[in-house]
């Protein structure tokens, strides 16, 4: 691990000041791949600068897109006019730390009649099978080889509509539908689908490009199938996940952070917890202003679902915030079944957690009778100490980041490269907040 690849954390000071969210990280990636399926080019703003929009960028340029930057900061311009096959080796080479490629499948098996998978990348926070994606593509009537470098998919036909029932809403396996769906002969049917925030946009996009997509209020979703899609110019919405990141740091720090782009609309879940905590937040036209007002915070009892519910990615920088809270919290985390071992390290900064095999919430989950510790009972408040933490997945790694800013102490937190993939410029924005960070050899 080199010197770029470690902080030096000097906890104890309060953040406070102002930072900036972009595009939502689970939805820009994908809104580029989308960009495969039109005949003209297409125009994304508010794009982040994280890895995950490069890991997509360098594989549609491999598959011939022009990618450049636009005139506007956070612009791209997408040109799919030369679509054409790609190394695989290239492809492997780009996509390793990655799940998106998955997503290129029923875009390049509409332009190209075959695509090529790698291995998938991605954070190691629970099972999450590609069989929902091979399934689907299966539906509409793709092949599927396994072969030693990866998996191989052919279309002998034209794609298909077809009628599908996911068993779990699952975000990714929703994404795969729609972006094959939207030009597949026919009309499909989803039932069970992901409603989030970001689902929604890449609707918008799809419907901007010429797709004609239903949302019913029962989780149905049915596209009527399209010969041809065209561009679109579309601007992403804000990240709401790395916006309740930063609310989170506020809490457990103390401070007073100004989130330029955050929006009530995709964040209510979270602010509705944030104020039963104990958090304060005022919201304005361009933002939402997240601070502790002072006096105790407040314990609760927390269930993470999918959306409408509670997003199991603001799960794990809330627990941090309520290593400070007075009293027992519970959360019962429903979505991911190993998400909670991120709290090991907080034990050993001088918290209080116990993780529990039982769903300790008022809904039965999937992972209650499997041997799967998802629940956890959090005792504060608690003074944390600096400690050594070696970052194990995306929002872990920014939660260890929010501890050993609230701790006593100095923490040397490895391995913040992976917070690159979801959280822009954020060691410009620590310092921005008053942060005391500095990487070995080049203080901050």
């Amino acid at each position: 691990m080199t010197d770029d690849d470690v902080l030096l954390v000097h906890g104890g000071t309060p953040l406070e000041g102002e930072i900036k969210v972009r595009g939502a990280k689970n939805l820009v990636p994908k809104a580029m791949v989308a960009a495969l399926l039109g005949s003209e080019p297409s125009r994304l703003r508010n794009v982040p600068d994280i890895r995950d929009v490069r890991v997509v960028r360098g594989l549609l340029q491999l598959h011939g897109v022009t990618v450049r930057a636009g005139d506007e900061p956070g612009e791209l311009l997408l040109d799919p006019s030369h679509v054409e096959s790609a190394n695989v080796a290239d492809i492997d080479a780009h996509a390793g730390s990655s799940r998106i490629p998955i997503l290129f499948c029923g875009p390049l098996l509409h332009r190209l009649g075959h695509a090529f998978i790698p291995g998938l990348g991605g954070c190691h926070i629970g099972d999450r099978p590609i069989d929902f994606h091979l399934e689907v593509l299966r539906q509409f009537g793709a092949t599927v080889e396994k072969r030693p470098e990866g998996l191989y998919l052919q279309a002998p036909q034209r794609l298909r509509g077809t009628k599908i029932h996911l068993p779990y809403p699952s975000v990714g396996a929703t994404e795969q539908v729609l972006l094959t769906a939207v030009m597949a002969e026919g009309s499909t049917e989803l039932s069970n689908a992901a409603v989030e925030p970001e689902i929604e946009d890449l609707i918008c996009v799809l419907q901007k490009m010429g797709a004609i997509i239903a949302m019913d209020t029962d989780r149905t979703i049915r596209i009527t199938g399209v010969d041809r899609l065209g561009g679109y110019n579309h601007r992403a919405l804000a990240d709401r996940l790395e916006a309740a990141s930063w609310a989170c740091a506020a809490l457990a720090t103390h401070g007073n952070v100004y989130v330029h782009g955050a929006q009530q609309r995709t964040m209510v879940p979270f602010l509705n917890t944030f104020r039963k905590v104990g958090g304060a937040f005022e919201i304005d036209e361009d933002g939402i202003r997240f601070w502790h007002p002072g006096g105790q915070l407040k314990a609760i009892a927390l269930e993470t679902d999918v959306a409408p519910g509670f997003q199991t990615d603001w799960q794990q920088p809330l627990v941090v915030a309520l290593t400070q809270a007075t009293g027992l919290s519970i959360v019962h985390e429903t979505v991911y079944e190993s998400r909670l071992g991120f709290t090991s390290a907080l034990n050993q900064m001088g918290a209080t957690i116990q993780l529990y095999r039982e769903c300790l919430g008022g809904t039965p989950c999937r992972f209650g009778q499997r041997n799967f510790q998802h629940s956890a009972v959090i005792s504060g408040p608690s003074r944390l100490q600096g400690a050594e933490l070696i970052i194990p997945d995306l929002r872990g790694g920014f939660s260890y980041l929010i501890a050993a800013l609230a701790a006593e102490g100095t923490s040397t937190v490895r391995g913040i490269s992976l917070i690159n993939r979801g959280y822009e410029d954020f060691m410009n924005k620590l310092a921005s907040l008053g942060a005391k960070v500095e990487t070995p050899g080049f203080p901050g």
